[in-house]
């Protein structure tokens, strides 16, 4: 296991200053953990602004390196974005490897990629990345081989000219540009059948996979780390009203998601922006709660999905001791409703709110069906939900709320 060694920079200069909380700087140190190194040191510098050479200033980074040499360290992580010059330069006054927040969200994702295209994605988002930082025979080409920060597309693959990595790029972005069109293929039909589409979203690890298995018994893996889920996954779920939704699981967002990741992973991430209604997915049990949910706001708002219909769901209320202090955190949050995906609890208030969310997608009908025209009766009790009915000795007499497109299917047939 590698030995890791955190920096956290706090920049006094409000054009630098991150608006975070010192639990939320601590989000590193989760993201560290899920990748599977040891942490030995976690380091806060203090800054006015951050230098071109080095993002942090000459002494503290000489002081760092003697915390590398006293501790054993062979990876030094910063919570901040590096560019090529001043990781390299960093490199060279550490002398130990040196990642960047970027960097080790890309390591998590290439373990965490299962799918042909979230393969894909990371491998883009990767090559992206790594594109403007090969430098010949620089430091970051001579270091590949394993370990935090190199994983994914290996050794052979980096060692090419730019022309050729661009190549690769270009071949990738077409990939996802085909996988992008069946998606597109796959929503079209739905729509032709007014099928809603509705996507979890969610700060990872909030609980979005496990919400997906309680709702429409998809049997996932879920694991409480980060980024557990990468690959979108849709299912079935048939409400109390007869109507059918396509329920969708998503990669959970991070604070500060990097921006070429967002871009990376547009292809899974058209199913959001194609949904009906969101739900989103809060850890309540976190202390961080506020943080994480603007931090999905911020998302949303990049995508230009924030103001769709969502409907907040407060999970994990099973993890909390005093559920007393849940309603006035409600009022901090319209539209919500306080669930535990893993133990069941909350699941039929839930199912209300999306019933009523989506209840512009059905049409209350007075119909008279032809006595020998049982197979639309049969139709109308699997597609809808069937309020009364009534025999006579021509016409079965039913009033019911159906989907849309099966009201107009039946027009013909209205009293």
């Amino acid at each position: 296991m590698e030995k890791a060694i955190i920096v956290n920079i706090d920049f006094t200069d409000k054009k630098f200053r991150r608006s975070e909380s010192d639990d939320l700087r601590d989000e590193i140190i989760e993201l560290a953990k899920t990748s599977g190194v040891e942490i030995i040191e976690n380091i806060l510098c203090s800054r006015h602004e951050p230098t071109p050479s080095l993002l942090i200033g000459k002494g503290k980074a000489q002081e760092i390196s003697f915390v590398v040499q006293d501790s054993g360290a062979n990876v030094v992580i910063f919570d901040d974005n590096l560019s090529s010059t001043q990781q390299r330069n960093l490199e060279e006054i550490l002398t130990a490897k040196t990642i960047d927040r970027t960097q080790l969200i890309l390591d998590i994702f290439s373990k965490h990629a299962k799918s042909m295209e979230g393969k894909i994605q990371v491998e883009l988002a990767q090559l992206e990345y790594l594109l403007p930082r090969l430098i010949g025979k620089g430091i970051v080409l001579s270091r590949l081989g394993g370990g935090i920060g190199t994983r994914g597309p290996g050794e052979q693959k980096l060692e090419v000219d730019r022309r050729r990595i661009q190549k690769r790029i270009a071949k990738l972005k077409k990939d996802l540009d085909d996988f992008s069109r069946h998606r597109e293929n796959i929503r079209k039909r739905r729509k032709e059948k007014l099928i809603p589409c509705v996507s979890l979203v969610g700060y990872t690890n909030a609980g979005k996979t496990t919400l997906l298995n309680t709702l429409t018994d998809a049997k996932q893996a879920v694991r409480n780390s980060l980024f557990t889920t990468l690959d979108s996954l849709s299912r079935n779920l048939v409400l109390s009203n007869k109507q059918r939704v396509v329920l969708s699981d998503t990669v959970g967002f991070l604070s500060r998601l990097p921006h070429n990741l967002i871009e990376a992973f547009k292809a899974t991430l058209e199913e959001v922006v194609e949904s009906d209604l969101l739900i989103h997915v809060l850890d309540i049990s976190d202390d961080k709660f506020y943080e994480h949910n603007k931090a999905v706001y911020d998302v949303l708002s990049e995508l230009k999905i924030e103001n769709k219909p969502i409907i907040t769901v407060l999970n994990k209320i099973d993890k909390l001791e005093d559920k007393s202090w849940l309603q006035r955190i409600k009022k901090d949050f319209p539209n919500c409703v306080e669930i535990s995906a893993l133990e069941k609890e909350g699941i039929k208030q839930l199912l209300g709110k999306i019933e009523e969310k989506l209840s512009s997608l059905l049409l209350i009908v007075d119909l008279a069906i032809p006595i020998n025209r049982m197979d639309l009766v049969d139709m109308i009790y699997k597609e809808g939900e069937v309020f009364s009915i009534n025999y006579t000795s021509e016409h079965v007499e039913i009033q019911a709320n159906l989907p849309v497109i099966s009201a107009n299917r039946l027009a013909s047939f209205c009293k």
